[in-house]
């Protein structure tokens, strides 16, 4: 297996198996039918890290056995919460952690994703899309850049926020505060690990470290913006405290919404007892 960084952006990985299989692609996507995504929706749940983790290799597992039979015919969809953990890239450096690593309250979690130091708690909601990018396009940086609009749409649509891009940086901003987070992983050209987006998160476990390692920054979440501002449908500050979880709601149907159009999905909600299936089924491929 080789592992290979691309360009100088340190938020995605690729693997690449030494065969032609890995580099077959799809003529003609583009006039091909509307692909499905099955979505697992969780997003009222707290799922433990490394159990979503074990969901995902084994998704990715499965998709590359179908890939291996020309049978690929769907792409995944998981959103969820995470209890409070830290995780880490591939290459990630423990100086952006501002505690000792073995004594902590909180979970800590190396990972083979790109990028640095990050924090997951409730009230964040988490995207992991495990797509076969052959069926979009080829391209790591047109993934992460679909993946930041797909968030950017959601807050202008939904909250008349104004988010942007800044260069040289992944994520998705507003102002100074990053509000979404961006990782992947990508292994012959199936993605995995994804998003993570502040909605009502306690935003006081990232002073432990340095977020994403982009330091004199700040993180922000929706619910903050939205109590600091008079939005423009009379949402007063109490409402919105009072209202969390509707808040989470909302922005969870705009962000399936706006990533099945972004990336012209037509999504299908699959039971979640499905996901414990993967656990017991994971194939082996010959």
């Amino acid at each position: 297996m080789i592992i290979t960084h691309l360009s100088s952006n340190p938020n995605f990985l690729i693997t690449s198996p030494p065969n032609s299989r890995a580099h077959k692609t799809i003529s003609n996507p583009s006039q091909a039918t509307t692909r499905k995504c099955e979505y697992f929706d969780l997003h009222k749940e707290v799922i433990p890290y490394n159990k979503a983790w074990e969901w995902q290799k084994s998704i990715v597992k499965q998709r590359q056995c179908l890939i291996d039979l020309d049978q690929d015919c769907s792409d995944t969809l998981i959103i969820l919460q995470h209890p409070p953990v830290y995780t880490l890239g591939a290459a990630s450096s423990e100086e952006f952690l501002k505690f000792d690593r073995n004594n902590t309250c909180y979970d800590v979690y190396k990972t083979e994703r790109g990028g640095e130091v990050t924090y997951h708690g409730p009230g964040q909601i988490v995207m992991y899309p495990i797509v076969n990018l052959r069926y979009h396009k080829m391209d790591l940086h047109w993934y992460l850049r679909t993946l930041e609009e797909v968030v950017i749409r959601v807050l202008s649509s939904t909250f008349c926020i104004k988010a942007s891009r800044l260069e040289g940086l992944t994520g998705v901003w507003v102002g100074n505060q990053k509000l979404a987070a961006i990782g992947i992983r990508v292994s012959r050209w199936v993605t995995y690990h994804g998003l993570a987006l502040n909605v009502t998160t306690d935003l006081s476990p990232f002073q432990h470290i340095v977020p994403c390692g982009i330091r004199n920054r700040e993180v922000g979440s929706i619910m903050r913006l939205l109590e600091a501002s008079s939005s423009p449908n009379g949402i007063g500050k109490d409402t919105i405290s009072a209202q969390a979880c509707q808040l989470l709601d909302i922005t969870y149907k705009s962000l399936l919404k706006e990533f099945s159009e972004v990336f012209q999905l037509a999504l299908y909600h699959k039971p979640i007892c499905n996901m414990n299936l993967l656990e017991q089924n994971s194939p082996t491929c010959l």
